[in-house]
């Protein structure tokens, strides 16, 4: 079949800027603009008329139905779908979409997580139309994007406070700009997040129960073949992988996703797709759909597309890297430096602000990354550690430097580079290399945060960023615009600024154990290993005080956030520990002795036939195997005891406290007992297919 070509298949499923020019008019347009641009209220009369033209074009384009689409506290998106028909006196239907219909829908809200928001017999919600995030088709259905609340008006969305964040940021940001005589209409954060996942064989998948409840292998021997040899980095795409990309690519580009760059990763079976920057509140909506739709791709491709951080031991995990900056309506980047950074005043201002912020809210950064699968990856030599430090490479930090000391920046010249065969051309090194440890990189003009899990949300830490910059940027412009003397004052900030937070930056290997000794205890940086650790910060009262200041939260939703991540957090590490006295109960020990069965038959007809027949593998296997199986049943059964604990508790800090100390490191020793046996078991006995299986199949 002819491929479509690119340009005409891209956004032809979405209700965007061309198509809204092609259909509304002029004055509704520019109405609509205004909102979207400047944030201003949104004209009832305009909503009408923009649902009247968005109703037409979805029936044109085969929707029946129509959803606000929103992103609930649960971490995945929600829809309730209603269709375009209405009764007619005649006995037929016609198809009707009105503007209240547009702007506000009413979900029941009593079974999404509210963290004692409103309880639950108090159903209603709210949802509202994100006018700057365009609307879609997605499998016959307008979806039109939407911020959830509840009836109290408490946000019990990721959207809200993300977009409250962006307006935090924006008011301070502007003011920081008029100062430098610059007027403009708005900033926005834009952010561009590479995806990394993993393909597994479908038929595989299904055979694996801690795979289908968890997302997750709980237990798996490791292949004679992981990543070492470095092979499928960047190597070639196996043809099944490459027709499943090229699906997915056809389906992202028709919703206006701008996919861009796809590869191998590290390790085997897993991938990675990284989309071009978007405006943060549309980057996160795309990157949840990008999620859905990956998941939906593989299966025709009898693939399962697996977004956990951690889903093989032994192999890298996978993560989403937030790469993100700030610009003007007028297309200025306030994260570029320019050719000359040194004299870029405007440039060392915001950057100081973005080095301030992740000093001062370090502990907000790392609990919005915080989850039980990222958990298993931050700090485990593949991804950045669970500390936050800001990496600025050697031009920057000699630029800082200087100014510090209030000496000359003696800048470096370009390097040319010559690799050494006349036909290869000559190109400028970067000024700086790339630092792959680090979990908060500048990389040319942007900021990449490293940290996030594969299956994040990216509003989380995009909502943390801007509302910590935003406190930077008030603070500064609470001292500028009082200042007698602009250029002398600025100045002195720089380098007070500078000063105070040199000590989160830092340019050297992450993954070094002295790293973490000098972050701890010669820095006073913060090391919050788990979610239990991090997210009970979230109720510190310098954060509290900072996202309320901003109108980012209520102080009843921030209590609402860290109960939420907290219970999150336990129910997926009791969801595990369950799965794996189940797997361990009717599966593995049953398998282990029915083998062990085996060797023992073979063992006695062997030596009934010579008494010279030494049986030293079946006899020595059989001796191990009996002894695994009395420490697994040991084991299973102590783990049973701390999951049934965790039931005594009365708070979820507790309770959470006890999933880290206890029920995790219980699952962990059984799980080395059940690897060891899966070694010294015959396959044709072993009840689910090995990580060798799992990681190869594709191939």
């Amino acid at each position: 079949m002819k491929k479509q070509y690119v340009p005409d298949i891209f956004g032809s499923m979405v209700f965007d800027d061309r198509v809204m020019k092609a259909r509304l008019s002029a004055s509704v347009y520019n109405s609509l603009k205004k909102t979207i641009d400047e944030n201003t209220r949104l004209d009832e009369n305009v909503a009408d008329a923009v649902a009247s033209e968005m109703r037409d074009w979805a029936i044109e384009h085969g929707a029946t139905h129509f959803t606000h689409w929103f992103q609930p506290l649960t971490g995945v998106t929600a829809e309730k779908h209603d269709s375009f028909i209405t009764p007619s006196p005649d006995g037929g239907v016609i198809m009707e979409f009105s503007g209240k219909e547009l702007i506000k829908g009413e979900p029941d809200a009593s079974s999404f997580p509210s963290g004692g928001l409103r309880a639950t017999f108090e159903a209603r919600g709210y949802t509202a139309w994100d006018p700057t995030s365009y609307a879609f088709i997605k499998d016959h259905t307008l979806c039109i994007p939407t911020a959830f609340c509840s009836y109290s008006g408490d946000a019990l969305d990721k959207k809200t406070p993300l977009l409250r964040s962006m307006q935090a940021l924006n008011t301070q940001a502007k003011r920081i700009l008029a100062l430098f005589g610059k007027e403009v209409k708005y900033v926005r954060t834009s952010v561009g997040p590479e995806q990394e996942y993993f393909l597994i064989d479908k038929e595989m998948f299904e055979k694996r129960p801690d795979l289908v409840y968890t997302g997750r292998t709980l237990f798996g021997a490791m292949p004679p073949k992981g990543q070492e040899l470095d092979d499928h980095y960047f190597g070639v795409i196996k043809p099944r992988v490459t027709a499943f990309m090229e699906d997915l690519n056809d389906e992202l580009w028709k919703l206006g996703i701008l996919a861009k760059t796809e590869h191998n990763e590290v390790a085997p079976a897993q991938h990675e797709l990284a989309p071009i920057y978007s405006t943060t509140n549309i980057a996160t909506d795309h990157n949840q759909l990008t999620m859905e739709i990956m998941q939906k791709v593989a299966r025709r491709h009898n693939l399962v597309c697996l977004l956990h951080e951690k889903p093989f031991e032994g192999v890298n995990g996978s993560g989403k890297h937030n790469n993100w900056s700030m610009a003007t309506d007028t297309g200025v980047n306030l994260l570029s430096p320019g050719e000359t950074p040194y004299e870029n005043a405007q440039f060392l201002l915001f950057l100081s602000a973005v080095i301030q912020a992740v000093d001062d809210y370090q502990d907000l950064l790392r609990l919005s990354v915080a989850t039980a699968g990222n958990d298993h990856r931050l700090g485990a030599n593949e991804a950045p550690p669970a500390i936050i430090s800001v990496f600025l490479g050697d031009e920057l930090t000699a630029i800082l430097e200087a100014i510090k000391n209030d000496t000359p920046y003696q800048g470096k010249e370009k390097v040319i580079m010559k690799l050494g065969v006349h036909s290869l051309p000559h190109f400028s090194r970067d000024t700086t290399d790339r630092n792959r440890t680090s979990p908060f990189a500048f990389t040319g003009n942007k900021f990449e945060f490293r940290s996030l899990g594969s299956a994040n949300s990216i509003a989380c830490c995009n909502i943390m960023l801007n509302a910590s910059v935003a406190e930077s940027l008030k603070q500064y412009a609470d001292i500028l615009e009082k200042a007698d003397d602009f250029e002398t004052a600025l100045h002195a900030l720089i380098k007070e600024t500078i000063t105070k937070h040199e000590r989160i930056l830092f340019n050297g290997n992450g993954y070094g154990d002295e790293w973490v000794e000098e972050a701890t205890k010669v820095r006073g940086l913060s090391n919050l290993k788990t979610t239990a650790d991090a997210m009970p910060h979230l109720l510190d009262k310098k954060n509290m005080d900072m996202l309320m200041s901003h109108k980012v939260f209520t102080e009843t939703e921030l209590h609402s956030r860290c109960e939420i991540m907290l219970e999150n957090y336990c129910k997926s590490v009791n969801i595990e520990g369950h799965t794996m006295v189940d797997m361990v109960r009717k599966n593995y020990l049953p398998a282990i002795e029915e083998y062990l069965f085996s060797l023992a038959n073979a063992t006695s007809l062997m030596k009934s036939v010579s008494t010279k027949v030494k049986c030293n593998y079946e006899i020595s296997t059989m001796e191990r195997l009996s002894e695994l199986t009395d420490c697994i049943l040991e084991h299973v059964e102590i783990l049973e005891g701390a999951l049934e604990d965790l039931k005594k508790h009365d708070n979820i800090i507790s309770t959470s406290e006890a999933v880290r100390d206890d029920v995790l490191p219980k699952m962990e020793a059984l799980r080395k007992f059940v690897d060891e046996a899966e070694m010294l078991t015959s396959e044709k006995y072993w009840p689910f297919p090995s990580y060798g299986k799992l990681l190869f199949s594709v191939y």
